[in-house]
């Protein structure tokens, strides 16, 4: 039909390496599904795309789907024939785009295009490797292990800041203490079916959790003047197991653990319904496990309504009265438990209520956040989204770098790096929100936030322990430990959050300087903010690594504690994320701990933190970065003097409290500072339970592969080295053949303490190998400067002289060379020509009240060229 086009498409031309390569390979990966005839060799496209048409772009922007021949090709094609040139040259512009958006070469799936207007496709990104937000799509559902049942409501929350401060709540001493009955006198009114406790483990987990119909926990209304509370938990970062009805308008209520654990209950969060206004109603939480908390202090639960969300816009606020935080005297041979009772009052009738132990901040409350800033035109230039791993349900840890672009490679390999993570224990959703109020400040357009994202590279990890979050753990991962005693572990399967935050810190240091890490936590038993951190040996750096705690506590003093901070590395401490970061060579690493409960200091004495305190400490954190790497060491002097008057003044107080005396002008510097501080026990901390047991195979198996790979002998790797060992072992030979002829010929008095000798050789801490091999190869050394040729035959000769005049001389001082130090007679010069014979081993004598013994020259090891 058209000639000149069957001419241009019937040319002889050389097949493409590369188009026949890119055809293998897209097809062996499923991303070309056209025939191989229908891959024309580039170079004859390239010309037929110039001058023709073919086909049109079907489809919606970014996609395209099955390319259709025009049906109206042929009169696009006769139609520019009697058009001027200009005109010609514009329609056979937008025909060559149309045909390179749809020709066979690109039929790929994994291209993208900017618009329709400009041809500059590009290839969408692995989908395993990198972010999965997407703006066209809803949002990752989480998952769940499959034992939990999940409703399939949408629980979300306003973020409000009260616009008076909530002050903690002051015990009168007549708050009641209500007595435990249990269900056997009263009424379960909710209670989860099954609950993973310890002696399972996890197996697998799916979106919505447990198949099949979600049944209703809750009781059945009997009618509208029934006012029983309907209580529901299973909906993400929720925590209740069940709600006993003791009296009309009492409740008791069990926490649920940590899944696949029997402990830490001290996160509770649940909705309750069929509420009734200007009644006081009583909750007690029967089962937490700490004996001190906060609550004793002051604080407060926190409470949501519904209704007042809706008409007011009014969030989580600060309620209850008669807090009492006691112990359980219910004696059943089992670790003791506390109680926490409150009364409320309701805002209004046929309400729905959420109480929680703090804001709570969930999983998908991270993956909005990080949408919208993946939505922003400007802060994704300089924010790039990452996967990190999965964890071990399944759901994204997510890694954000944030960066402005540098100038140069060379700008770029100058910045520093500074690393920060949150929620490692999910029940710790304070450290979420200060998370959050540090990433509003980094990403903003304020000029010290540009000057931080053009001084470092920040590495964050928003959220450590996903699985934690949406089932409502406190502390543990679904591995049911702690993922904060375990950053030293090898098994990266079962503990893949950690183990791959480690491994990409590790990355990180290998390529510049990580300059500070924090790790954001929550803390039960103390009010304010403070850091936990790592005391530096180094007498160069001597106290450098509690100068940023103290700046932070001078830029936000009314809700940081320097006082409270600790310094102290534990041995129980040694797998915590901030003790492996320093080890590893990062000096500042710190854990933040943010209260659960408020302020003791300032302007915010004695009230709550709310999401605006918690948010600002974010910002005062990069404030102080910026301090801290100020050019002007002012600030940085200045502190550092503080802190020595600080250390001087904590070194009397402990001298004082001991009854003694110390010159503070002296060597007060050299004292050990972790004999001066407390231990970090009261901290909001638990000891490591090893392993559980299913894993404890496969960590003994990975251990002894790792030993063996160290025990295994390491081969010769070169004929030069077998041949040096050959000529060793002949040479071992000689001499002893050589040792036992002078027996025999008349050196029976230089000889004449070998058994001795031989006796104390066979001991495997001797080290005269080592002591005497060095002093050879210096004698050998000596020899190839005069160039001297050494003959195994003469040389032994030349060795037994020499040993026997040593060992002659030896006899006549022995009670002198037996003495530990090193020996200082005059007398005794070596002979022209030999070296002193000083001892070269660099560690001491295992056992000091054994004399030094006289080397012996049998066992010399020689070597030559």
């Amino acid at each position: 039909m058209f000639p000149a086009l069957d001419t241009e498409l019937k040319q002889e031309t050389l097949p493409d390496p590369y188009e026949d390569f890119m055809y293998h390979h897209l097809q062996y990966y499923g991303y070309f599904k056209a025939q191989r005839g229908n891959l024309p060799n580039s170079a004859t496209h390239q010309h037929v795309w110039k001058n023709n048409s073919r086909f049109l772009l079907n489809g919606s922007f970014g996609e395209r789907d099955d390319l259709l021949p025009d049906p109206l090709q042929k009169e696009k094609l006769l139609w520019p024939i009697g058009l001027s040139s200009t005109v010609h040259r514009q329609v056979e512009a937008v025909n060559r785009d149309s045909l390179m958006r749809n020709s066979p070469l690109l039929r790929s799936r994994q291209l993208l295009y900017d618009d329709l207007g400009d041809i500059n496709p590009r290839l969408r990104e692995p989908r395993d490797l990198f972010a999965l937000l997407s703006s066209s799509g809803p949002l990752l559902a989480p998952k769940w292990p499959i034992e939990c049942e999940v409703i399939k409501e949408n629980v979300r929350h306003i973020e409000w800041v009260p616009p008076q401060p909530e002050y903690f709540y002051q015990p009168t001493g007549n708050e009641k203490v209500p007595e435990i009955v249990g269900e056997e006198k009263g009424t379960v009114v909710y209670q989860l079916d099954s609950v993973p406790t310890e002696g399972s483990y996890f197996t697998s987990s799916r979106v919505g959790g447990k198949r099949g119909i979600i049944k209703e926990l809750a009781v059945t209304l009997q009618g509208p003047d029934d006012n029983t509370l309907l209580f529901e938990s299973r909906f993400e970062s929720g925590n209740l197991q069940k709600a006993v009805r003791i009296d009309t308008y009492e409740y008791e209520l069990t926490l649920r653990t940590d899944l696949y654990t029997n402990k830490h209950t001290q996160w509770f969060y649940f909705r309750v319904q069929n509420t009734r206004k200007d009644v006081t109603y009583r909750f007690t939480i029967v089962n937490l496990l700490k004996p001190k908390s906060l609550y004793t202090t002051g604080m407060k639960p926190l409470m949501y309504s519904q209704l007042d969300a809706n008409n007011h816009n009014i969030g989580w606020r600060r309620e209850g009265n008669e807090i009492k935080y006691y112990k359980n005297n219910t004696d059943d041979k089992q670790q003791p438990f506390y109680c926490l009772t409150w009364t409320i009052q309701f805002p209004h009738d046929q309400d729905t209520c959420f109480f929680a132990h703090f804001y709570p901040y969930t999983y998908t409350d991270l993956q909005c956040y990080l949408l919208s800033v993946a939505n922003n035109p400007v802060q994704s230039q300089f924010c790039k989204l990452r996967t990190l791993c999965r964890s071990l349900a399944g759901n994204t840890v997510y890694l954000l770098t944030i960066t402005n672009p540098s100038q140069s490679p060379q700008e770029a390999a100058a910045k520093k790096a500074v690393v920060f993570s949150a929620r490692v224990h999910p029940g710790e959703s304070n450290g979420s929100w200060i998370m959050k109020g540090f990433l509003d400040f980094i990403l903003s357009n304020s000029p010290d936030a540009q000057l931080l994202r053009d001084l470092f590279v920040f590495k964050v990890v928003p959220m450590l322990n996903p699985d934690g979050v949406i089932v409502g753990n406190y502390r543990c991962s679904l591995a049911g430990r702690d993922l904060n005693r375990h950053y030293k572990t090898i098994l990266k399967d079962s503990f893949p959050c950690i183990w791959y935050t480690k491994n990409m810190i590790k990355r990180l240091l290998e390529e510049r300087e990580v300059l500070l890490y924090c790790d954001f936590h929550g803390h039960s038993r103390k009010n304010n903010i403070f850091l936990y951190g790592c005391t530096n040996n180094d007498r160069k750096y001597w106290l450098h690594e509690r100068v940023f705690p103290l700046m932070l506590s001078k830029n936000a003093p009314d809700k940081f504690s320097f006082h409270s901070c600790n310094f102290k590395v534990q041995k129980c401490k040694e797998g915590t994320g901030r003790v492996v970061m320093w080890r590893m060579g990062i000096l500042n690493s710190y854990t933040m701990e943010s209260t659960f409960g408020g302020s003791t200091l300032g302007s915010k004495r004695d009230t709550h933190f709310t999401i605006e305190d918690l948010k600002s400490l974010g910002y005062h954190v990069c404030d102080t970065l910026l301090d801290f790497c100020d050019p002007d060491q002012t600030k940085f002097t200045q502190c550092l003097a503080e802190l020595k008057e600080l250390l001087q003044q904590e070194i009397h107080k402990k001298f004082s409290e001991l009854g003694q005396d110390m010159d503070l002008e002296g060597s007060w510097s050299d004292i050990s500072l972790s004999d001066i501080e407390s231990s970090t026990s009261g901290s909001d901390s638990s000891l490591s339970d090893g392993l559980p047991i299913h894993l404890l195979n496969i960590a003994d198996e990975l251990k002894q592969k790792k030993m063996y790979k160290k025990k295994k002998k390491k081969q010769l790797q070169t004929r030069k080295q077998r041949n040096e060992q050959y000529q060793r072992n002949n040479l071992m030979r000689e001499l002893k053949l050589t040792e036992d002829a002078s027996e025999r010929t008349g050196f029976a008095s230089a000889l004449q303490k070998q058994p001795t000798f031989f006796k104390n050789s066979e001991n495997p801490s001797s080290t005269t190998m080592k002591n005497d091999k060095p002093r050879f190869n210096e004698t050998r050394l000596s020899a190839r400067e005069k160039g001297t040729s050494l003959d195994p035959s003469k040389m032994t000769t030349i060795i037994l002289t020499k040993n026997k005049e040593r060992l002659q001389s030896k006899k006549l001082t022995f009670t002198v060379s037996c003495s530990p130090k090193r020996n200082t007679n005059t007398s005794q010069e070596p002979a022209p020509g030999m070296k002193p014979d000083w001892s070269r081993s660099r560690y001491p004598v295992a056992k000091r009240s054994r004399a030094t013994m006289p080397t012996y020259p049998s066992l010399h090891v020689y070597t030559y060229p």
